[in-house]
């Protein structure tokens, strides 16, 4: 079984963990063809293409400029994103062990490196994925990912045993042609809700922190198969059997 995730809009400057091991990402040719031509934007231009504020598109201006430079400090893919579903990973205590784990059966996805796996070492950056580039023939960054990833997706899925666990935030679909990896692979995907006025709704903050807590429950048990994981709980969210199916499970809060 396969995990993946969505990459995070935040992320270090640095990394000072311990890792066991670094790779080299498989479409990191890409993200520097990307990469330079996003460093010949300037800050406000880039601020209209991100539709972020002054201070972020400054720092980012910064982030492709320097993107090449050996002072740039590159970070293991798992450690380098800050937000809600990495926070709840906590790699900070993860063994060599947990991290072997990691590499062999959770990918990231990232509008920038397309897709990685958690020792993959990056640069810090900020993409979205409607970015529309001249360089890219002036599709988004979504169309330009398509055709790159979705066979490679699959046969990663397939030689992990044909299971994909979609942890992922749903734009990440677009990513790939979905309608083949459906077909192709078989794709559980868990989701996490919470009564509110007597209806479930998604709460996006606790949706993300399930969503993390779920990765690093199955890398700290070494979870390699979807029936293993309808076990998990976390802070009263437990696996709803009359709400689920078979490839869709809903997890309420109790």
């Amino acid at each position: 079984m396969l995990t993946f995730i969505s990459c995070a809009k935040t992320m270090a400057s640095h990394c000072r963990l311990s890792v066991p091991d670094v790779t080299i990402p498989v479409f990191g040719q890409e993200a520097l063809e990307t990469a330079l031509e996003l460093a010949q934007y300037s800050a406000s231009e880039l601020g209209a293409m991100l539709h972020v504020g002054d201070k972020i598109a400054a720092e980012n201006r910064l982030r492709f400029h320097d993107f090449c430079s050996p002072s740039t400090p590159s970070m293991p893919a798992l450690c380098a994103y800050t937000g809600a579903v990495f926070k709840r990973i906590a790699p900070s205590d993860f063994s060599a062990e947990d991290f072997h784990f990691a590499q062999q059966h959770l990918l990231i996805t990232s509008f920038l490196y397309g897709l990685l796996r958690p020792l993959d070492l990056i640069k810090p950056y900020r993409l979205e994925g409607g970015v529309c580039l001249p360089g890219k023939g002036g599709i988004s960054m979504f169309d330009y990912w398509k055709p790159r990833l979705t066979d490679f997706f699959i046969e990663t899925v397939r030689n992990s045993g044909g299971i994909l666990l979609n942890l992922a935030s749903g734009e990440m679909k677009d990513l790939f042609c979905w309608k083949q990896v459906e077909h192709e692979v078989r794709v559980v995907t868990p989701e996490f809700q919470v009564w509110k006025v007597g209806k479930l709704k998604t709460v996006t903050v606790y949706a993300k922190m399930c969503r993390g807590e779920m990765v690093r429950y199955l890398i700290k048990n070494r979870v390699d198969t979807p029936d293993a994981m309808r076990d998990f709980t976390w802070e009263g969210f437990r696996l709803d059997e009359s709400r689920s199916t078979a490839d869709h499970w809903l997890f309420t809060l109790a």
